[in-house]
């Protein structure tokens, strides 16, 4: 008679399987960061690029603003000129000043940390803990 065999895997085999699957999961999370951090590469030049533009109405406030103290004697349409730049400067350093804060709100948005890829470590150093500690059947 013939005996039946069952394909019973070795403590090797088990070990190979665990280290395959621990260096696919290391590949993967590295590519979950290499995203993340990309993301928040994205996130950091759009704030870099607002704080520009706010220096850049910051500097046109300023243009305005001395012009209109330079022209604040003379009189056009029944108001001085100088009003009207007056108006003019403090318009643009209101933009100025919301774009700032949009920019400022987003740089503190932006995170070096990748969190998904932290959470998800987690979980698979838990799961890896959970497997190895398991008595094989």
């Amino acid at each position: 008679m013939e005996r039946a065999s069952t394909h019973d895997p070795t403590i090797g085999s088990l070990l190979k399987g665990i280290l395959t699957d621990v260096q696919t999961l290391f590949r993967e999370e590295i590519t979950l960061a290499r995203v993340e951090m990309t993301e928040q590469v994205v996130n950091a030049r759009t704030a870099a690029i607002q704080f520009a533009g706010a220096a850049g109405a910051v500097f046109c406030a300023a243009a305005f603003l001395l012009i209109a103290l330079a022209l604040g004697l003379a009189d056009v349409f029944m108001w001085p000129p100088w009003a009207g730049f007056f108006v003019v400067g403090i318009a643009l350093g209101l933009i100025s000043l919301f774009v700032y804060l949009a920019a400022r709100r987003r740089l503190y948005a932006v995170s070096m940390v990748p969190e998904e890829t932290v959470t998800t470590l987690k979980e698979n150093s838990a799961w890896i803990a959970k497997r190895l500690s398991s008595e094989p059947r």
